[in-house]
């Protein structure tokens, strides 16, 4: 038997578009069942909008999200991040230019008090991003 934590986004009507975003982000498969698909009474119009969306990765996170009908009531995520860390430089910078691509940049990559590399960025579907690199100093990240 296994357990697991893992991200799931809810947005209005742009699940399908931020999930083959973050597919071209991070790579991986990606399955999208809409309300039609598994026959969900919803509103006219919101048939095609995404009921269940699970991209995993090669590095094997698991992201999922879903849209919520008009007839449910929707609050943007607030007050909540998703955590990138790693010793992979390459592969995390490369992750944070990507996100940053339509959204906007919190803090640049840096060196914060801590060591290592420190950024943040809120991408273009409002979702906020945090990105620690360890480089290898001693000082361990909050």
């Amino acid at each position: 038997m296994t357990t697991a934590l893992t991200t799931y986004l809810n947005f209005r009507r742009e699940s399908r578009e931020a999930m083959e975003f973050y597919h071209r982000v991070f790579g991986g498969d990606l399955q999208i069942s809409t309300f039609d698909d598994f026959g969900m009474p919803v509103d006219e119009g919101d048939g095609g909008l995404v009921m269940h969306a699970q991209l995993t990765t090669p590095q094997g996170f698991t992201l999922m999200a879903s849209d919520v009908p008009a007839e449910m009531p929707f609050t943007p995520a607030a007050g909540i991040s998703i955590a990138l860390h790693g010793d992979e430089e390459e592969t995390l910078e490369a992750w944070f230019t990507a996100l940053a691509e339509g959204g906007r940049i919190g803090m640049p990559l840096e060196t914060p008090p801590w060591g290592g590399r420190y950024g943040t960025v809120t991408d273009r579907f409002g979702i906020d991003w945090q990105v620690v690199i360890d480089t290898g100093s001693d000082a361990s990240a909050p």
